[in-house]
């Protein structure tokens, strides 16, 4: 009796679990399963098979949802490259934001970080304006819509955390003047109710005049503490947000049929 060829480690990993939970159809051999391949693939399966032309012209979509992410890319790269030379210390920041200007190599990359920041807030508010002007955030695409309105709002944050780390006279200030609009933060703001909740690492942080403000700076003014908390905000927490997002937003993009087109 003819025993069965031995299958090699290749053929036996392609079999295998993991590879199939990655390539979950195999090639496309003709032209009716070719759609198959397509929403079966992880790699391909935030693209819809078919797209109308109207819906994707530019005079339409006006491209910013895809220009908003490309300047958030840039924003990372850049942002990696500052965090080889910036330190988050009231000693050093502003000294190393000198440093940026005139003596790191390339120092051109705090201005594109810089200007990239204002940029995407731009795109984001256009991309913003075309879809509730043409309507896209309607059934079935209310739920992309919030996603969309929390990524805007994380977009500021981005460009509000990042506005302390110069940490000159004018970030100072300015941040000053924006954390204070945090004591009207509904429940948890300036003698709200749940200011009682405020704690970290079992310490409670309401003391007289203490409330979400305090918990966001670290203290009763902007110091060192502030600092550090806008600088892991800007460089951890809200991009790692943002991106989980995003990706949310554009497999729901894909889920509901591609980019909306004109009525």
């Amino acid at each position: 009796m003819a025993t069965a060829p031995k299958k090699s480690l290749w053929e036996n990993f392609r079999q295998s679990q993991i590879w199939k939970s990655i390539f979950r159809h195999g090639k496309p051999t003709d032209k009716r399963n070719r759609s198959l391949v397509i929403l079966s693939n992880v790699f391909l399966h935030l693209h819809p098979v078919t797209a109308r032309k109207s819906g994707i012209r530019i005079s339409y979509t006006w491209c910013m949802g895809g220009l908003a992410f490309f300047i958030f890319l840039v924003e990372v790269i850049t942002g990696v490259l500052l965090m080889f030379y910036y330190r988050p210390t009231a000693e050093y920041a502003f000294s190393d934001i000198m440093a940026l200007r005139d003596h790191v190599p390339l120092g051109i990359m705090r201005e594109i970080h810089r200007w990239g920041a204002h940029a995407m807030v731009i795109a984001v508010w256009l991309h913003m304006f075309r879809v509730f002007m043409t309507g896209s955030y309607k059934p079935p695409r209310e739920f992309n819509w919030n996603i969309g309105v929390i990524l805007l709002v994380l977009t500021l944050l981005l460009s509000f955390t990042g506005y302390l780390l110069p940490w000159d006279q004018l970030a100072i200030w300015a941040i000053t003047v924006g954390s204070n609009m945090a004591r009207a933060t509904p429940f948890l703001g300036h003698e709200g109710p749940g200011a009682s909740f405020l704690n970290i690492a079992g310490v409670s942080l309401v003391h007289s005049g203490d409330d979400v403000r305090f918990a966001l700076l670290g203290g009763r003014f902007v110091g060192a503490a502030t600092l550090l908390r806008f600088y892991i905000l800007h460089c951890v927490a809200i991009p790692l947000a943002a991106a989980v997002l995003m990706a949310v937003h554009f497999w729901r993009i894909r889920k509901d049929g591609g980019i909306s087109t004109p009525v």
